[in-house]
């Protein structure tokens, strides 16, 4: 897969790391590690949210095009990047050693490569312990939702983000959403194929195709879209829709590791159990 694993004692010689993947960015930050740099940090806050970035990291840019001549200047010993950026391993490579895990294979749920991703890094930046305490935690959160929303998974759930009015995109079982998803004990109801994330984007009346299910829309929605969505006979023709099993969570990370999938889980409940009050009441 290209990873590149280089046991380093970070605390004791106070390696200075960059980031260019967000899903290593989110994992190093919730073991307690700051890097110096990282990609897209304005667009981070807003999407991954959690957990948060200091001020002190540096912004080098895209994750696609970082700034090298900045990166460069920043000097880090250590790049953290993923299978999703191979190609810019030998530019990375002339500024500093490259630490890459994948997160994201095709058709892999990718939970359970997040979890080895985080071991991982621990074990690259001398963080161990609490790579193995992130992991445990995670499933004992993930677990003890699942025993939380026991009783309401009685219907498959769609799970999707909205691109406009007309379409969406669908999170499958090789995404984060559609992983955790089933660890939480749901049925997904998009049993098409997708990959890495979410299925390309489909037709709103997709949605039909299984009356019975309910809905999650992942933030952001478009303004436009929102509008627009209130508006159509077709939105409010869905089942999901005219019978009040549809709901709208925060912002997720679509390529997050175990920090992004605890934020689903988390809000996932939050939402079901919302419903749930809402139709009782």
């Amino acid at each position: 897969m290209g990873a590149f694993f280089m046991p380093l004692a970070a605390r004791a010689s106070g390696r200075r790391v960059a980031a260019i993947d967000w899903a290593v960015l989110e994992t190093a930050l919730a073991l307690g590690v700051v890097p110096v740099a990282a990609t897209e940090l304005i667009q981070f806050r807003k999407i991954v949210v959690e957990p948060e970035v200091p001020e002190s990291v540096a912004d080098i840019g895209l994750r696609g095009t970082p700034n090298y001549e900045l990166l460069r200047t920043l000097a880090p010993d250590l790049i953290l990047s993923s299978n999703f950026y191979e190609g810019q391993r030998g530019s990375l490579e002339r500024i500093a050693p490259v630490f890459s895990v994948p997160v994201y294979v095709p058709g892999t749920p990718p939970y359970a490569l997040a979890e080895e991703a985080t071991r991982a890094l621990g074990k690259a930046l001398g963080y161990e312990t609490e790579a193995e305490s992130l992991i445990a935690e995670s499933a004992d959160q993930i677990a003890g939702l699942r025993r939380a929303l026991a009783e309401y998974a009685d219907r498959p759930v769609f799970v999707v983000s909205i691109g406009d009015a007309r379409h969406f995109r669908a999170f499958g079982a090789d995404s984060m959403p559609g992983d955790v998803l089933a660890r939480l004990g749901f049925e997904n109801a998009w049993q098409d194929a997708t990959s890495y994330s979410a299925a390309a984007p489909v037709g709103i009346e997709a949605l039909a195709r299984v009356a019975e299910a309910s809905l999650v829309i992942v933030s952001p929605v478009p303004p436009e879209a929102r509008w627009t969505l209130g508006e159509s006979a077709l939105w409010k023709a869905l089942p999901m829709v005219r019978e009040g099993r549809v709901a709208t969570i925060e912002p997720v990370n679509h390529f997050g590791g175990l920090p992004s999938a605890r934020r689903f889980a988390r809000l996932f409940g939050e939402a079901m159990f919302e419903r749930k009050a809402t139709a009782n009441g």
